[in-house]
């Protein structure tokens, strides 16, 4: 009998302490809230850590550009694209380092422009922490830092992968026939003073900021910057040969690779939640870790919708379901919910990704009729998408209309007027375009001297011969 009842005295005794320990939370909930608190230090533990992890992320998107781009162009060319993309990352780096981030943060409030001293460092606290030869003098360097709300170089690292992604637009826009270098001269003035400049006006606390433009993680400041110089350039290099035919029709270039097109649209679409999530600026808080979810599940169903929204309107554009169309709908719907991914009613982002996806699939068949040759749709992905997404704010998320108008205009005329002049220049001085023999037989091996893929037959494109003429019905034999 004792044994019996052995069990029920356990569980009982579990119970009562179970009800012990819920009585002592009950009571003791304002001093355990008050000990979850977030102190100083901890806080700038979490906000760097995210900086830097969300930054890792971001420029995985290099690889996602590098997969879309190589994929997109022929074969003969992809070797030029790999090398364009990590040299588009290295010049952001290494620009954005000796200019770039001074012009567009370091005293910049309600100018137009921040400081012109070159490289950026540390804060003296931070080098006197890690020289730090005696323990007292870590301690208090830890003491300043904790009033801190972040490492100095973490918010430098996430703002330069941001750089990277405005350049890579620019690369697939332009693809197969621009030049290396002149290419990467422009990326460079891109990277360490067109895009600063209009941070400056904007993230770095400029008139555009003071006007009350909101822009969450880019869709203008860095999708539409991107646009915008891309849209110039493929004005002044022109389309690639042989594209468009005398009679205005378009000659088909598809794809090398869909397999890697689509890997690199899920690269994208993966490191985007670092760009918008991690935009979010702090990871310290019950509210931030909530606004960042927000922020995460609208980016997804915002890239989402814009997939289903041009696979569908492919049909009636193009005459086919276009694969090609889809994966740039992800693109678009992901560039449409990037200013304003802050909103808790989570149907509207699919109602402005949805939107980006028509407008990107409209634009790219836009494009064809205006004769202007975009590889890989970047400008009606970013640009076009970029406008829509800037100016959605305002329906979900408390944008001014008007404001964020003169936002896009501003933007949009600095970047394209000086973009176009140093493609200008570029092509009058040090000829921007490859010369059409190496165009015809590929950068890979005209430019490079190394083939992508050395096993395929290299048969080059001989755009000056005339299209052979449709063949003449055969004509019916005499009667007897």
């Amino acid at each position: 009998m004792v044994a019996r009842l052995r069990p029920y005295r356990r569980a009982a005794i579990i119970l009562a302490v179970t009800a012990v320990g819920a009585a002592a939370i009950f009571l003791g909930r304002p001093a355990i809230a008050e000990a979850a608190a977030v102190d100083g230090e901890t806080e700038f533990v979490l906000n760097t850590f995210a900086f830097l992890i969300w930054g890792a992320l971001v420029m995985w998107m290099c690889a996602g550009f590098t997969m879309l781009e190589s994929g997109s162009v022929r074969t003969k060319n992809a070797s030029m694209i790999c090398l364009k993309n990590i040299g588009i990352y290295s010049i952001a780096g290494l620009a954005y380092f000796v200019i770039g981030y001074n012009l567009m943060y370091v005293d910049v409030v309600g100018d137009f422009i921040g400081s012109f001293n070159l490289l950026y460092e540390a804060s003296d606290v931070e080098l006197a922490l890690l020289e730090a030869e005696e323990l007292e003098q870590a301690v208090a360097a830890e003491a300043v830092l904790a009033d801190e709300s972040y490492a100095t170089m973490s918010d430098w690292f996430f703002q330069m992968v941001f750089v990277a992604t405005a350049a890579s637009i620019v690369s697939g826009a332009l693809a197969e026939r621009v030049k290396m270098w002149p290419f990467f001269f422009f990326t460079l003035a891109l990277t360490a003073v067109i895009y600063p400049i209009v941070g400056a006006w904007t993230w770095g606390g400029g008139w555009l900021n003071e006007l009350g433009f909101q822009d969450f993680a880019g869709s203008t400041i860095v999708h539409g910057v991107g646009g915008w110089a891309a849209l110039a350039g493929i004005l002044v290099v022109g389309p690639r040969l042989g594209k468009f035919r005398a009679d205005g029709s378009v000659r088909p270039t598809p794809p090398s690779n869909v397999l890697v097109v689509t890997l690199g649209v899920f690269i994208l679409w993966l490191g985007w939640f670092g760009f918008n999530g991690g935009s979010q600026l702090a990871l310290a808080s019950t509210l931030d870790a909530v606004s960042m979810s927000h922020v995460l599940v609208n980016t997804n169903l915002a890239a989402a919708a814009g997939v289903m929204a041009a696979l569908g309107l492919s049909r009636f554009v193009f005459g086919r379901i276009d694969l090609i169309t889809g994966l740039n709908g992800a693109i678009a719907g992901l560039v449409s919910i990037t200013a304003g991914p802050t909103m808790t009613e989570h149907w509207w982002a699919i109602v402005i990704g949805a939107i980006g996806g028509v407008l990107c699939t409209l634009a790219i068949k836009l494009f064809e009729k205006l004769r202007l040759d975009d590889v890989v749709g970047a400008v009606p992905a970013h640009l076009v998408a970029g406008i829509w997404g800037t100016l959605a704010v305002c329906i979900a998320a408390g944008g001014d209309f008007g404001v964020q108008i003169a936002g896009v205009a501003a933007v949009g005329a600095f970047v394209f007027t000086t973009s176009f002049v140093l493609w200008k220049g570029l092509a009058l001085t040090v000829q921007a375009r490859v010369s059409p023999e190496v165009e015809q037989l590929g950068q890979d091996a005209g430019e490079l001297g190394i083939e992508a893929y050395p096993e395929f037959v290299l048969m080059p494109d001989d755009f000056s011969l005339p299209e052979p003429p449709p063949p003449e019905p055969e004509e019916a034999p005499a009667e007897a």
